[in-house]
């Protein structure tokens, strides 16, 4: 069995802003719904041309917004999976206490619902940082599966680099970082133990992709920086996964021509052209195609190891 999930978090732009510490309205108000307006109908042509599902994370405010509403349900009709990226996406949910945690996840499934006639069975935590707190009220909500865990110890470390740059410029990024014992977690599916960083008999856990030997980080962001060749590569480290869980954002394929040049002075990927990154994504799939692997939802990967 070779699956791949390819899963699209559609952050808004606001919140790259707010990562690095910055007031949105700098952009000018330019290029704000970009992810909604622009980048759900490049990945919704992307899939068709390459004959793959998606599995959209999305935000429940972004929901509130009749655009989003319709832009959301149409790639639901389309056999694209609709799962729970929280309420307000608030980096810092692990800190908000139970009943607002279980508020922004109880929200965005509830908006997600009302947009799409379906609720979610999928979550994935703000900025990859998740608790045992969290999976006690994931799993009390009887959500199916969550895909937040990151064990790549690169990304830690470049995150914890990045948070602390901003602070010491005074402007302090919404971001939080998360323990280091995630790096300790399985690369592979596995059901959630007590810590959640270890195997016991909880609720299944997908992680984002890292490559099994290095635990290089596997996300779009690399793949699109890497460029068609450098991304096909990557893919390559990481056949031989029974699955391959590749987690991309909607800006992955947005550049600064869609209304981001101010996020562009201060975010690298966003500088790269939108044609360059799509082909680095279609190198991936052709890379994975080649070696057999069969194209799912999370949904549909849930299923096979639960």
């Amino acid at each position: 069995m070779r699956l791949c999930a390819l899963s699209v978090d559609l952050d808004e732009i606001p919140n790259y802003f707010a990562i690095h510490g910055l007031d949105s309205a700098e952009s000018g108000g330019r290029g704000l719904s970009a992810v909604y307006d622009v980048a759900v109908g490049r990945l919704m042509a992307l899939a068709e041309e390459e004959r793959v599902p998606l599995t959209l994370f999305a935000i429940g405010s972004d929901l509130a917004r009749a655009e989003n509403r319709e832009t959301l349900h149409a790639a639901h009709i389309r056999g694209h999976e609709i799962a729970n990226h929280t309420l307000d996406h608030r980096y810092d949910l692990v800190r908000l206490g139970r009943d607002e945690i279980a508020r922004q996840i109880g929200g965005g499934a509830a908006a997600i619902r009302e947009a799409v006639g379906e609720a979610p069975v999928g979550f994935r935590a703000p900025g990859y940082t998740i608790t045992d707190e969290v999976f006690e009220v994931l799993h009390e909500m009887g959500v199916k599966y969550d895909s937040s865990v990151f064990p790549c110890p690169a990304y830690w470390a470049l995150k914890a680099t990045a948070i602390g740059f901003y602070k010491a410029r005074g402007r302090p990024s919404r971001s939080i970082v998360d323990t280091p014992n995630v790096l300790r977690a399985p690369t592979r599916p596995y059901l959630v133990g007590r810590p959640y960083y270890k195997r016991g008999t909880g609720m299944l856990e997908i992680p984002i992709q890292v490559t099994p030997k290095l635990r290089l980080q596997f996300i779009g962001t690399t793949v699109t920086m890497a460029g068609p060749t450098g991304a096909r590569k990557l893919a390559e480290m990481c056949v031989g996964e029974p699955l391959v869980n590749l987690e991309l954002h909607g800006i992955d394929v947005l550049d600064e021509r869609d209304g981001l040049e101010a996020l562009a002075a201060h975010q690298l990927d966003v500088r790269i052209a939108r044609e360059r990154k799509l082909a680095s994504i279609r190198a991936v799939i052709a890379a994975l195609r080649d070696e057999g692997y069969a194209f799912v939802t999370m949904r549909e990967a849930a299923d096979k190891f639960v």
